[in-house]
């Protein structure tokens, strides 16, 4: 795996990006709606503590004589006791102003958790869409894209990528403008209670910017250095874990243990770091906060015994303070959260925006009824630019007919198979199915026609008939025994627990490699295609096996068109024509006895498998 794209770590802010994310969350704008309203309703209710804080010392508790400083709160409930006739003893006022502070709290709690959950809701709505949009893409990429990026890469992008832009939506995006409008109406509260003492309380802000700039710099440096390191870990695990039974047939196991050792203190240092740098800040905002408190109580001390300021006042200023300084840390987390979601939406973008290499035709054609007529006609195809794999290759397969490839690894023989199905274009040339060449198909309907059966068996979790039917619920189960029955795999299923539902692990864990290959006969068998290929389809397979099937494989290719790409010549030598290629070119064909008599390269593989043991 690359990690140095995982050291990018983009932008802070990127609008073209952000543009892009927002679209996301346009189809759910009213919810968001809904969220921002209800958070500025708990920023405003928070904002009613302070005050009731103020107006019960000012009239209750500690009562400011006539002509003596107070707030406008406390003169415009006073104002309005006297406008009701009410009288309230100072139990009482106390009484009536605890309960409006805690109906505030109270209401503030019921509009913070429907806000919560309604942007969770949100967040897991967009992700959604999101996680379907990169599998679609996923899907409808070519296979070349795959072979240049790493899968790990792309689970990646579809699990960490998108759980990083969640916590963006649900706690970056919205609460922004709580904290935002809490400490507008802080600071207008604050100067509207004494502007001198406001000023005071913001003289501490330099500090905390200075702290804050400090540790925004060196954490981005650490987070970068974090997924560089965690990346490093994650290939290392998936390499090792996938190659355990090597590990330790070798007896690797203290030297790799040391190698991972190594890899892990690196991870282990750099998230010490982090960890360092989290200690000095918070403490840091702490202290610097403390600091500010300090100073309100020192310059509001002298004004209250100056007789320029209340004590309902003070004490108001205090908790004021608190609750601004709070939201100015909190918005130092909203900017790692919004740095780490524009490098994952960077990534995810950058896969939503890859290159869709095989196109549908705007009139791609799609017959009904498909005979099986092969033609590659002077086809060249490189998968390295200047690299050719293929040269010139054309030859002509008749439908029904059975054609074998063979030749040395490297030949080019799996390649036949992958532009045939178009899983690449070719260079030069052209490939035909039915006189239609591959690129005006469309490759839905080509790939449907078409059964391919790997030596590298591929089985998905669940279970045997699932795997075989593959999400084609035509095929009942009467006719998956009879593909089963048919390439010799019913006897063993059978034998199974569970028999057809019998639960895959995964990659088909469990079962012999013997066994997963009569699976993808049977699975071959049970769709029924016009075009079969067999690419190394029975090198796996034991003689005995072997033998067992090949009556079924001989029923399998009647009346279908095949392409069997062989290693082992025995399997091959009934074929209506066997094509001989060697480095990139068709440098023979002819049937089973023509080559042998042509003593050439057929004749010599044959050689090499068979010893001085030649057919005549």
């Amino acid at each position: 795996m690359d990690h140095h794209e995982e050291e990018s770590v983009g932008k802070v802010y990127d609008a073209r990006l952000m543009r892009r994310l927002l679209g996301y969350l346009y189809p759910y704008r009213w919810r968001a709606m809904v969220a921002v309203l209800m958070i500025i309703t708990s920023s405003a209710l928070q904002l009613v503590g302070p005050l009731a804080t103020a107006v019960t010392l000012d009239l209750f508790v500690v009562p400011v004589s006539e002509g003596q400083p107070d707030t406008a709160a406390s003169r415009w409930v006073a104002a309005f006791l006297d406008a009701q006739g009410w009288s309230l003893s100072p139990e009482q006022g106390v009484i009536a102003l605890a309960l409006t502070y805690a109906a505030a709290l109270m209401l503030a709690f019921v509009v913070l958790y429907a806000q919560g959950y309604i942007m969770e809701m949100t967040g897991q709505l967009i992700m959604d869409d999101l996680r379907r949009d990169v599998f679609g893409k996923l899907q409808r990429l070519s296979v070349s894209y795959f072979d240049r990026h790493p899968i790990g890469r792309l689970v990646t992008r579809s699990t960490t990528d998108i759980a990083s832009l969640n916590e963006l939506f649900t706690a970056g995006l919205v609460s922004v403008f709580g904290d935002i409008f809490l400490l507008a109406g802080i600071v207008i509260a604050l100067f509207i209670l004494h502007w001198k003492l406001a000023l005071v309380s913001f003289s501490i802000l330099p500090l905390l910017l200075v702290l804050t700039f400090w540790f925004k710099t060196r954490v981005r440096r650490s987070f970068r250095e974090v997924r560089v390191k965690i990346a490093r870990i994650n290939a290392f695990l998936q390499e090792h874990i996938g190659g355990m039974s090597v590990v330790q047939l070798f007896n690797r196991q203290r030297q790799v243990y040391e190698e991972f050792d190594a890899i892990n203190e690196e991870h282990r240092v750099v998230n010490v770091k982090a960890i360092f740098y989290f200690a000095v800040y918070f403490p840091g905002v702490e202290l610097i906060t403390a600091v500010g408190l300090a100073l309100i109580v020192w310059y509001g001390g002298g004004l209250i015994i100056a007789g320029a300021l209340s004590f309902g006042a003070l004490v108001a200023f205090l908790q004021y303070a608190q609750r601004f300084y709070r939201p100015l840390a909190d918005l130092t987390e909203k900017y790692n959260i919004l740095q780490a979601a524009m490098a994952s939406s960077e990534r995810i973008f950058q896969l939503l925006d890859a290159e869709v290499e095989i196109e549908v035709p705007a009139e791609a054609y799609a017959p009904q009824q498909v005979a099986g007529e092969i033609q590659f006609s002077q086809v060249s195809f490189s998968y390295v630019e200047g690299e050719d794999v293929l040269r010139d290759i054309s030859f002509h397969i008749a439908p029904g007919e059975t054609v074998a490839v063979v030749g040395h690894t490297g030949a080019g023989k799996s390649t036949l198979a992958n532009l045939l199905l178009r899983f690449y274009d070719v260079d030069r040339g052209r490939v035909e199915v039915d006189g239609v060449d591959v690129r005006q198909w469309h490759p839905a309907v080509l790939r449907r026609q078409v059964a391919m059966v790997l030596q590298d068996v591929f089985l998905f979790a669940g279970d045997i008939s699932s795997n075989i039917r593959l999400g084609k619920q035509s095929i009942d189960d009467e006719r998956l025994r009879w593909a089963a029955a048919e390439v010799q795999a019913l006897g063993f299923i059978d034998k199974l627990p569970q028999g057809f539902s019998t639960p895959v692990l995964e990659r088909g864990a469990g079962l012999s490699v013997g066994q997963k290959q009569l699976i993808a006969f049977a699975r071959a068998l049970a769709f029924d295609p016009r075009i079969l290929i067999l690419d190394e389809a029975t090198a796996s397979i034991d003689t005995e096996t072997e033998q067992l099937i090949q009556q079924a494989l001989e029923r399998l290719l009647t009346g279908r068109t095949s392409l069997v790409i062989a290693h082992r010549l025995s399997t091959i030598q009934k074929a209506d024509r066997i094509l001989v290629m060697h480095k990139g070119r068709l440098r023979e064909q002819g049937t089973h006895h023509e080559l042998l008599a042509l003593q050439g390269i057929y004749h010599r593989l044959h050689h090499l498998q068979y010893g001085g043991i030649l057919e005549t």
